[in-house]
């Protein structure tokens, strides 16, 4: 590029998000050479607050003070995990998406001070999770285990395990590759086993819609695949218009044919209830995807389980 002035790049300041920073910084010097960056951390509500996020805006709480650094000009990029920016809404006015970087793993790990796998775990065993796509999960494949509350950043819940708080931990295995810790990983879960979020394992890069020179620039990080990837399961979302309480899980995937497929889930808290719906891109944009197999569920119910779940 290189620009005279460096590339603020604003993002939560935990230790994942700051090596997600990394990341981006590492990937703009390679396409870039002699670019210029500079790291904006900042706090979000999501990191101070440890209890129900639904009582702080839901997911929106990590994003935020991000998103206000951004349009206040205080940084010129943000790097969002994808999963945790809200879909049933519109990003904030005056910005867009300029890239997604190539997924990493959507997979689920178990992290168990032995070493024990997810069947090996004794009834009553105490895992560490707030969230409700794997609560409803776990309720319906291994109702003899207890899940407890457990939030913070992955470090953070690290600490939590081994103090006593839970037995084990359900964590992203993206995340704890991100910060080192996949030696800690006791067992990886396959998407079948436990299906992911929307947008799991995918990083964003968004900026204001104004800085045409700086979207060209950071756009040269984008993947194609993961874009068509986003795009359908969050379009899914959008349709659904899911709260932060509603257990939703939805994978989309470009396989090696180039065609696009999104497998999703709707579950009632307990588990008892599990809507599924798979299809199949074929001349389909991944919008029109996402939208499709959003309408199939609704058919099957999908509204009358997100509407009755207080939130």
């Amino acid at each position: 590029m290189p620009t005279p002035e460096p590339i603020r790049i604003v993002s939560r300041d935990s230790p994942m998000a700051l090596a997600q920073v990394e990341r981006v910084r590492s990937e703009l010097a390679a396409a870039h050479p002699g670019v210029r960056t500079e790291v904006v951390p900042v706090r979000t509500t999501g990191d101070t607050w440890l209890g129900d996020l639904s009582q702080v805006e839901g997911k929106g709480a990590f994003t935020k003070e991000v998103d206000a650094a951004l349009l206040a000009g205080e940084a010129d990029v943000a790097v969002h995990c994808v999963k945790d920016v809200p879909a049933d809404r519109p990003l904030p006015a005056g910005t867009v998406f300029a890239a997604f970087l190539k997924r990493d793993d959507v997979r689920d790990a178990l992290v168990h001070p032995d070493g024990l796998t997810l069947d090996e775990l004794a009834p009553g065993t105490r895992i560490g999770t707030s969230s409700v796509r794997r609560v409803a999960q776990l309720a319906a494949t291994h109702p003899h285990l207890r899940c407890v509350p457990l939030r913070g950043n992955a470090n953070r819940r690290l600490e939590k395990l081994a103090a006593g708080e839970a037995d084990a931990l359900l964590l992203a295995v993206s995340g704890l590759e991100r910060i080192g810790r996949g030696d800690v990983i006791s067992e990886v879960l396959s998407p079948e086993a436990m299906m992911p979020p929307i947008g799991a394992g995918i990083l964003a890069l968004q900026c204001r819609e104004g800085d045409a020179d700086l979207i060209g620039a950071v756009g040269a990080l984008g993947h194609p695949d993961t874009h068509r990837e986003a795009a359908a399961e969050r379009m899914f979302l959008h349709v659904l218009q899911g709260h932060c309480n509603s257990p939703i899980a939805g994978h989309a995937r470009v396989h090696r044919t180039g065609e696009l497929s999104l497998r999703a889930c709707v579950f009632t808290p307990d588990g008892k209830i599990r809507l599924n719906a798979h299809e199949w891109a074929g001349r389909l944009d991944p919008e029109t995807l996402g939208t499709s197999v959003a309408v199939a569920l609704l058919r099957q119910g999908a509204r009358e389980i997100i509407d009755g779940i207080p939130h």
